[in-house]
């Protein structure tokens, strides 16, 4: 059956105003988390009617910045595979693989428990914090990070301060490629400092230089 004229460009064009508006809210929910649709609208160079359209309201548009996120953070946990790696060069790999997807929806952490909820968040991080546990466990077994929490415990205070090192990006008390959190990481979990950077900078460096 022939599409009726008109169509495949109109599909287009409101994919396009979609993907617009939601990287606007990327940037302008991390200024500002109560901004308003009708804020938003003006900011994505919409009109109301369009970006209700798409989201018809607030819980709609944040739940669509979730799923982008969750999508993203799957894709960066999968790209992060490196089984084969001592653990900390593993873990390292790790954090700068999903460093890009924690900066770009840094903003949903100001919004997590007022809009989001603590389920779906946990549902978001899933991928991540199970991969994390298991790099912490297969290096507590070979040596490489101290036993004096269980994988999972630890998981989840690295987490928190990457979460906390995020936010400090997110209001501009620290600026941060990743390496920065990734060494920092790294010595929470129990690797002396000058190791931590050595290896964080060697894994940098080979994730820029590709196959």
């Amino acid at each position: 059956m022939s599409q009726p004229v008109g169509r495949v460009p109109q599909r287009r064009n409101a994919r396009s105003n979609r993907a617009r508006i939601l990287a606007t809210a990327r940037q302008e929910l991390g200024r500002n988390p109560d901004i308003t649709l009708e804020e938003l609208a003006r900011a994505s160079g919409v009109v109301r009617r369009t970006l209700f359209g798409h989201f018809p309201g607030r819980a709609a548009l944040l739940e669509a910045l979730a799923e982008e996120a969750a999508e993203a953070l799957r894709a960066a946990v999968a790209a992060g595979e490196k089984v084969t790696e001592p653990a900390e060069r593993a873990l390292a790999h790790f954090l700068l693989s999903i460093w890009p997807v924690g900066d770009r929806y840094r903003m949903l952490l100001a919004l997590a428990q007022r809009d989001l909820g603590m389920e779906r968040v946990a549902e978001i991080l899933e991928p991540a914090r199970a991969k994390v546990t298991a790099i912490l466990e297969r290096g507590q077994r070979d040596g490489v990070f101290p036993s004096h929490l269980p994988p999972a415990v630890l998981s989840a205070g690295l987490e928190a301060m990457a979460v906390a090192l995020l936010e400090a990006v997110n209001t501009g008390a620290l600026k941060d490629d990743g390496t920065r959190t990734a060494v920092a990481t790294l010595i929470a979990a129990g690797v002396p400092e000058k190791q931590a950077r050595v290896v964080v900078d060697d894994v940098a460096a080979t994730a820029t230089e590709g196959p």
